[in-house]
């Protein structure tokens, strides 16, 4: 029980990480607000996590992280329900697939919005609230390891996940000692709708590295919001290898077309196996 009696807002609680993340905070002591745009698949979640249990340590408010006056809703929401914060977790994601000459002018600043302008005015918003707050306290950011290697075909996602973690760990030095950690979470593909909805979309090597459930993700941000690392990454050795092919890019080009054909074989079995 390492949250107990912890308040933490989780933003894209609906559904995937984090609906995982909300779902192992509540069984771990927390108050979790769950934010997600739609209500109905909030209180959904809200009344699956809690099943048999205390519901009243949970509180859904629907918000859409793009807008300002949504995000001071939810932090005001949230004090008023619990009566202070003690984490947060940005984890609402956008990505629309595809070389930037196929995006729209609005597609992108969605990416930008969602991925990035949110969790750092947000984080802005939580921030007298939990310096205000006792005990250990957290912000743990859902970046990608797109954030840790350009990635081709996804530049706007890769630049605003690139960015996320510098905020991440920029912030974190700023906050040294003030007994509020700054982590963030860098998974690879992930085994929820955010991929295998979009499977003919997504980039070949994207999926040749090993796939991980939301669980996974929500198993590192919860361990990150107790000790305050700096950053977790799955796989590991994906993560090595990103780093790797960002310093010394005439290595990622030489290696990439191996990348993109394993990676094209798992996507061709993923397709024949939901066919």
């Amino acid at each position: 029980m390492r949250f107990r009696d912890r308040v933490v807002i989780v933003t894209g609680a609906s559904l995937g990480v984090g609906r995982a993340a909300a779902e192992s905070f509540f069984r771990e002591g927390a108050k979790v607000v769950l934010v997600a745009r739609r209500l109905g698949p909030l209180e959904q979640a809200a009344k699956e996590i809690a099943g048999r249990e205390d519901h009243e340590r949970l509180h859904v408010i629907p918000a859409d992280v793009a807008e300002l006056d949504s995000l001071r809703a939810m932090v005001e929401g949230t004090v008023e329900r619990f009566g202070g914060l003690h984490g947060l977790v940005n984890n609402a994601g956008a990505h629309f697939r595809g070389p930037l000459s196929t995006r729209s002018p609005e597609e992108l600043g969605v990416m930008v919005d969602v991925n990035l302008r949110a969790p750092i005015v947000l984080t802005r918003l939580c921030l007298p609230h939990l310096q205000a707050a006792t005990g250990a306290r957290f912000v743990v950011n859902v970046a990608s390891l797109a954030g840790k290697i350009p990635l081709d075909g996804a530049a706007t996602y890769s630049a605003t996940k690139f960015a996320l973690r510098s905020f991440s760990f920029a912030l974190a030095e700023e906050l040294r000692g003030s007994g509020i950690s700054v982590s963030a979470v860098s998974p690879g593909p992930i085994d929820t709708g955010f991929i295998m909805d979009e499977l003919h979309e997504v980039e070949d090597i994207v999926l040749s590295q090993t796939m991980c459930t939301a669980q996974d993700v929500a198993d590192m941000v919860l361990d990150c919001a107790g000790d305050g690392r700096r950053e977790r990454e799955f796989p590991v050795g994906g993560g090595k290898l990103a780093t790797l092919g960002y310093l010394v890019p005439g290595l990622r080009r030489a290696i990439k077309p191996a990348l993109e054909r394993k990676g094209a074989k798992v996507k061709a079995k993923l397709i024949r196996e939901r066919s």
